[in-house]
């Protein structure tokens, strides 16, 4: 009785009652979980500690990492308590918060698939899988080398991963965010890795910081549906490239996955890609292109690629009208 009350105590807790469902699904480490759950790392790898002792979690060790897994009783539905696990499982996939572990375990499994030490696991040992050397960082900077040394604007830049792969072929970057704190670790970041070429700005995506005509090429990547006006977002970042310049957008087509307002900061659900179509050719552009860029089956989130190319100048007439002069 003692030991199935303290068992039953330790499954009063929701965010172990999410460790475990998310482990039933996937093998993980405390950095994968940390990312899953949206926990701090000290409390995931605390659950795990207790998870383990009562005999519900297993470690495993794989190429110098530490994964945790279900316990092979429990996996294998020989624990006294698996059916009733299961059975809280799958009455809770529809829960909103189940489905957001849902979708962020689905970007750690994509991220994992493109890292090599996950090609050179047991799960993933056929010959069609490992490709030593393989990456798409790789293939990215590999075409990078092809493209011609162009002024380049970042447009919500973040935390500065893709300014820094675009620096490493681009005459100049400059780069926007509106937060302060994640511009300085964009800079420290870039002066980690030796990049000198990038200038930082502060700034709104509807009111860049910016002068007119003065990139050739404006990226708006997963930016847009931060915007509290998409369509006045998509005209500023037109009104910095030079006629013949070209406007790059990657966003998220449309979901239903209302977690990341309020996790992420996302003002919008994604875009359709008519919408996309018409946001760029209500500003102005021609050669308008929208494809999908990323999907995955069971992945509730689409990555869609959109570019035009600014074929004139904006007067200075139709550039007042656009800021409401």
């Amino acid at each position: 009785m003692k030991g199935a009350s303290t068992l039953y105590r330790l499954l009063g807790d929701e965010a172990r009652l999410r460790l475990l469902r998310v482990l039933a699904r996937e093998r993980l480490n405390v950095t994968e979980l940390t990312g899953v759950l949206g926990l701090a790392q000290s409390g995931v790898s605390r659950h795990l500690g207790l998870l383990k002792d009562a005999g519900l979690v297993a470690e495993e060790r794989d190429g110098g990492f530490t994964y945790y897994r279900l316990a092979p009783k429990l996996r294998d539905g020989e624990h006294a308590i698996a059916p009733v696990l299961r059975a809280q499982f799958d009455e809770a996939a529809g829960d909103a918060s189940v489905r957001a572990d849902d979708a962020r375990l689905q970007e750690v499994l994509r991220l994992r698939k493109e890292n090599f030490e996950a090609h050179a696991s047991p799960d993933a040992r056929e010959a069609r899988q490992l490709v030593p050397g393989r990456s798409w960082a790789a293939w990215s900077r590999a075409l990078g080398l092809l493209m011609p040394a162009l002024k380049v604007a970042d447009l919500g830049c973040g935390e500065g991963y893709l300014t820094i792969e675009a620096a490493r072929w681009a005459s100049r970057v400059i780069a926007v965010d509106r937060s302060a704190v994640v511009l300085q670790r964009a800079r420290a970041l870039a002066h980690r890795r030796g990049i000198s070429n990038v200038i930082w700005k502060k700034g709104e995506l509807e009111k860049l910081p910016m002068k007119d005509a003065s990139v050739d090429v404006a990226m708006l990547s997963q930016a847009l549906h931060h915007a509290q006006n998409p369509a006045r977002a998509v005209a500023e970042a037109v009104r910095v490239t030079t006629p013949g310049g070209r406007l790059l957008v990657l966003d998220l087509r449309k979901h239903d996955e209302e977690w990341v307002r309020g996790k992420l900061g996302d003002r919008r659900l994604g875009f359709d890609d008519e919408e996309l179509n018409r946001l760029l050719t209500g500003a102005g552009l021609s050669d308008v292109k929208v494809g999908v860029g990323a999907r995955k089956s069971g992945d509730p989130f689409t990555v869609l690629i959109a570019t035009g190319t600014r074929t004139h100048a904006i007067t200075k007439t139709r550039r007042h009208e656009e800021e409401g002069d």
